[in-house]
């Protein structure tokens, strides 16, 4: 949400449940700079759940193709929007490829000229000049071939584009292929599976407006998700996800939610930002990315996760930008109160362990970041749970009577006084419940700030912040 108002100048926004729908009158190129939004959708229908009869599904059969012949207005309009867009995007495609050729060819008149003037003492000199000329348009040439590997995906959406102007010119809708994608669960769910769903949807639009099916290569994709808060209908605006980012080699943790993160922290121009548990280098690329005028710092004990983050590091030119180091996140090579901004996934699993290793991490952070600095964390449901347990207790989590034996959360904090929904940082996150902080902090001097509940497919997670209040004494 805060994203989308500032960097599309949205309206009407709104978040459900994971998704933010809001208005906007910015063109492709801005839409595209979103960072934390997994996919665009150009929005067809969003409306109450559907009614799910227990007795029968002839019912709610009824009621899913009313999604289509119920307003066939609104899917034209649709249409023809989504038409305009492809058009739209195809056109200055074509401009952007044409700006650079005049440049080309005047410098090739201004060649001839010179050529021209020579005298024909010069006739050796003007030889060694096109031995160079020659050298010189083998390494155009081999740039070029360069920025043709760099842009694939760019071709891709490109090729997409023109199969769609070739079938929609005219507003010849009839030769539109289409796929149906759907997502279905509560009440729905139970009834009807995703392909049944698809199958539904698919025989309505084919009725309706002459369509024909396609799943491998459409012109467009319907999407539809289905559950006990909404049912929405939309088209994706670009056929490439906006999470899938082309300076990315090597993928670690999602590029969006490390982008949130990033922006949650609020860093400024000359800050030093660490990440002790870097990984891949997914989060400090994407902080670098947008603010390029920082210090960055990665550590991490994995020879092969360093080696990883190096080649994404190179991969996306930022290899002068970043700095990595092997070092342990509990014994950081670091001056106490040195660093401004620390942002971190911590990792998780059966070789984690929980209670030592999560106090041992943040006392080691909470050390070597300077006062009112800022901790922005990825948290599972069981570090989340058991950093709430000891704000519960109120036991700081480097007191010897800390509990040992208990997994333990629940819920996020934010600052004193501040109660209610939060503003989301991308369109999966989900502001949980906040409650006012005890002025004695269980997290010694560092003070919660807010948290979301981020959605990572399979599982769930939780963006922590936290800010330090005074010295540690550490």
């Amino acid at each position: 949400m805060r994203e989308v108002r500032a960097r599309l100048a949205a309206t009407q926004i709104e978040y459900i449940s994971g998704k933010v729908f809001f208005t906007t009158c910015s063109d492709l190129n801005t839409l595209k700079k979103l960072k934390s939004a997994e996919r665009l959708f150009l929005l067809i229908k969003k409306q109450f759940p559907l009614t799910v009869f227990s007795a029968s599904k002839g019912k709610l059969f009824n009621e899913l193709q009313k999604l289509i012949n119920g307003d066939p207005g609104s899917w034209l309009n649709a249409i023809s929007l989504w038409k305009s867009l492809v058009e739209l995007g195809a056109k200055n495609e074509k401009l952007s490829q044409g700006s650079s050729r005049p440049l080309k060819r005047e410098v090739e008149e201004n060649e001839i000229i010179v050529a021209k003037k020579l005298k024909t003492e010069q006739m050796q000199e003007l030889q060694e000049n096109r031995e160079c000329q020659l050298e010189k348009q083998i390494g155009e040439e081999t740039l070029e071939q360069e920025d043709f590997i760099t842009k694939r995906e760019d071709f891709q959406e490109e090729k997409f584009q023109k199969d769609v102007e070739k079938a929609i010119v005219g507003h010849n809708q009839k030769d539109l292929t289409f796929r149906v994608s759907c997502r279905c669960s509560g009440a729905v769910g139970k009834t009807f599976t995703a392909q049944e769903v698809g199958r539904i949807i698919g025989i309505a639009l084919m009725k309706q407006f002459g369509w024909k099916a396609d799943l491998r290569n459409p012109n467009l994709e319907i999407f539809i998700h289905l559950n006990d808060i909404y049912s929405v209908v939309g088209i994706p605006v670009f056929r490439v996800p906006l999470a899938n980012r082309a300076y990315i080699q090597t993928a670690g943790l999602r590029s969006t939610i490390a982008w949130a993160m990033a922006s949650l922290a609020e860093i400024q121009a000359g800050a030093l930002v660490l990440d002790p548990m870097c990984g891949l280098g997914t989060i400090l690329l994407e902080a670098a990315k947008e603010w390029p005028d920082v210090y960055y710092v990665g550590a991490d004990v994995s020879d092969s996760q360093l080696l990883g983050a190096h080649d994404n590091l190179k991969a996306a030119g930022l290899k002068d930008k970043i700095e990595l180091l092997k070092a342990s996140v509990i014994e950081l090579p670091l001056p106490s109160e040195s660093v401004d901004i620390i942002i971190s996934d911590i990792p998780f699993g059966k070789k984690f362990k929980l209670e030592k290793d999560i106090k041992s991490i943040l006392q080691e952070m909470e050390r070597v970041l300077r006062v009112d600095g800022a901790i922005v964390l990825l948290l599972s449901e069981d570090h989340h749970r058991c950093l709430q347990d000891c704000e519960e207790s109120g036991i700081p989590l480097n007191s010897k009577s800390s509990h040992t034996d208990e997994p333990g959360i629940k819920k996020c904090l934010n600052p004193k006084g501040e109660n209610g929904i939060s503003e989301t940082a991308s369109s999966s996150f989900q502001a949980s419940n906040q409650e006012g902080l005890d002025r004695t902090s269980p997290f010694g001097s560092l003070v919660p700030v807010e948290c979301y509940k981020v959605s990572l497919g399979k599982t769930d997670a939780f963006i922590s912040k936290y800010r330090k209040s005074h010295s540690s004494g550490l």
